[in-house]
């Protein structure tokens, strides 16, 4: 009798020790339930936002903005929006930032940014067989953009002396259609981050060549409202800075990018 109550014992203390384990768990996860959400708007562009083989969001600007926002006290929903849509959906509080490689150079004034926490080149791609080799080279060639982004404001305002009047500025809906166009000799050259035109040639296997004289160097950014006062903004700044400085962004950066020290020199765009 007594050995059956010294089981018995053991039988409640592991019953005991199992169910406060699970009421731990579920505590921790009620606490991350709890925590007040993130909208996060981005469009496909690897290697900063992209799906993965599971269809989760995943790239270099998810995972800075999961770590970033997590020590800020926040979940992140990363959601997929039409880019050429981005400011009005921010303004509307549709989202609350912008964050997909989004160059800050000439839009200091439309958002209130966090950042830059990357360094970008804009650079102009063609195929390996192609005679240009300089920006001077496109003059009356056939040039594809990714509509709303950096590259086609260079090219229609054509404010740097540098830049030559194309035959044709094709503007796109998609990052990928640029490079399609640009394969099958529908246009003569492309134009985009670089990191992008290195991702998408080592996704598909195709061969371009990239300039080497860069339309821009930029600093990549999280764009807000500008009139979003919550303070988020600059705690995101804040926490983006922490970041840098502790080496989390060098070893998020480093798993997509080779090189990653390079693009983490910020401090030299005088922004």
């Amino acid at each position: 009798m007594k050995e059956k109550r010294v089981i018995a014992g053991i039988l409640l203390v592991g019953i005991l020790a199992v169910t406060l384990t699970g009421c731990k768990n579920t505590d921790s996860r009620n606490k991350e339930i709890e925590k007040p959400v993130i909208t996060l708007g981005s469009d496909n562009y690897p290697p900063y936002n992209y799906l993965n083989e599971d269809g989760e969001p995943t790239g270099i600007d998810v995972e800075l903005a999961a770590e970033a926002f997590k020590r800020m006290g926040y979940q992140v929903d990363v959601v997929q929006i039409d880019w050429e849509k981005k400011k009005e959906l921010v303004e509307s509080g549709e989202i609350d930032c912008i964050m997909g490689c989004f160059s800050m150079e000439g839009r200091l004034d439309d958002y209130r940014w966090a950042g830059p926490y990357i360094v970008s080149r804009q650079v102009v791609a063609v195929n390996e067989n192609s005679d240009i080799y300089k920006l001077s080279d496109l003059e009356g060639k056939n040039l594809a953009v990714q509509s709303t982004t950096k590259p086609e404001s260079i090219f229609l305002n054509r404010t740097d002396e540098r830049i030559p009047k194309l035959g044709n500025l094709i503007s796109l809906g998609h990052r990928e259609l640029i490079y399609t166009f640009l394969g099958k000799g529908y246009v003569d050259a492309a134009a985009a981050h670089e990191e992008s035109i290195v991702q998408y040639m080592k996704d598909y296997d195709a061969s371009f060549r990239i300039l080497e004289e860069p339309l821009m160097l930029t600093g990549i950014g999280v764009a807000f409202a500008k009139d979003d006062d919550r303070g988020i903004c600059e705690q995101m700044n804040q926490t983006l800075e922490e970041m840098r400085q502790d080496g989390t962004t060098l070893k998020i950066v480093g798993k997509y990018l080779d090189d990653p020290e390079k693009y983490l020199e910020v401090d030299d765009l005088g922004y």
